[in-house]
């Protein structure tokens, strides 16, 4: 079987090997290269370095419509086009040149989580488990037919970026096993619901910002959903302030949201039995982002109705420290607020 591949960053390469291993990969279309780091010195994608390593033709168009594609798709003669995390959204005519069409190995149970982020909003959004769907791309955003799924659990300390990575391993796992049973002509298709769809949009770095407003588990779900990027993080005098790890101590535990709206604190309101643990102060009424404690054990937060508990930080233009070191270097201390 010839496939024609498209996709990205780190995530796709296990689905790469895939298709190494299941047929002939013709062709690796990637994003173009782009600047990293401070030096802005422009670097190659995983699927590019993937492709250039192992000797298979590479292409990196700038531009996706107006026939570009379907050109670069016709001239490899696949009879499958496996798509991982190519990051554009592919024409009609681009879809319609493979014999079997397009294949999207997408990482969430679709009809849940459509779009960029999967992986990072399922954690974000506290859900207990995701998957990968091998999916049969038509014009829309993920709305295409379900062809294989598979699932799995979401850790309680994942962070996006090693769920995706797991979920790479499962979306390997799952397309070698698509593959063989396309080729059989044996493929399931199933519809989806949309009724039953929700959206995981693309990233952006004010989605960091914490939200003391919600409750902690909230803001520590979205802590680790966001790692590595945007992460979470607020503003001390006027500076960023960025979370890399934190606790919850006090509170109750909010289920998984149906959407990607707040939930509403109402609907938490703990008793006072609820708000002590692990010796934190309770919050109260206090103000979101009010300093409950500060030691070495960490800063305690005022959060809805919880305390969130955090345990090493990093201000603008400074290390990331734990608690207790950034403590000697700052001034934090109790009635404090964070992010004014």
């Amino acid at each position: 079987m010839r496939i024609a591949f498209l996709g990205t960053p780190d995530f796709a390469l296990p689905i790469l090997e895939a298709c190494l291993r299941a047929g002939y990969v013709a062709l690796v279309v990637a994003q173009p290269d782009r600047p990293v780091g401070r030096s802005g010195k422009p670097q190659p994608p995983a699927a590019a370095k993937w492709a250039r390593e192992h000797g298979v033709r590479l292409e990196q168009p700038e531009k996706v419509k107006q026939g570009r594609l379907a050109d670069l798709l016709a001239s490899a003669s696949p009879d499958v086009a496996v798509v991982a995390a190519y990051g554009r959204i592919l024409p009609p005519d681009a879809l319609a040149v493979p014999r079997y069409g397009c294949l999207n190995v997408h990482a969430s149970l679709l009809p849940e989580l459509r779009g960029a982020a999967p992986a990072q909003w399922s954690i974000a959004r506290g859900l207990s488990e995701t998957g990968v769907t091998i999916m049969q791309m038509d014009e829309g955003l993920d709305t295409g037919d379900i062809r294989l799924q598979a699932r799995l659990s979401i850790a309680a300390d994942e962070t996006g970026e090693t769920l995706l990575a797991k979920l790479g391993e499962v979306g390997a796992r799952s397309l070698t096993e698509a593959l063989v049973l396309l080729e059989r002509g044996q493929l399931p298709r199933t519809r989806q619901d949309p009724a039953r769809a929700t959206l995981a949009p693309m990233l952006t770095r004010d989605d960091g910002r914490v939200d003391f407003g919600r409750p902690a588990l909230a803001c520590d779900q979205r802590r680790r959903g966001f790692t590595p990027w945007p992460g979470a993080w607020t503003t001390l005098g006027g500076a960023v302030l960025k979370v890399h790890a934190a606790q919850v101590v006090a509170g109750p535990r909010p289920q998984a949201s149906s959407d990607l709206r707040p939930q509403a604190t109402s609907d938490l309101r703990p008793q006072p039995s609820d708000l002590r643990l692990e010796g934190s102060e309770p919050s109260g009424a206090r103000p979101p982002g009010e300093i409950l404690r500060a030691d070495d054990a960490g800063i305690d937060v005022a959060c809805a109705g919880s305390v969130w508990r955090l345990l090493e930080l990093q201000l603008e233009g400074k290390k990331r420290l734990a608690a207790g070191p950034f403590l000697q270097g700052t001034r934090l201390q109790p009635g404090d607020r964070l992010g004014t």
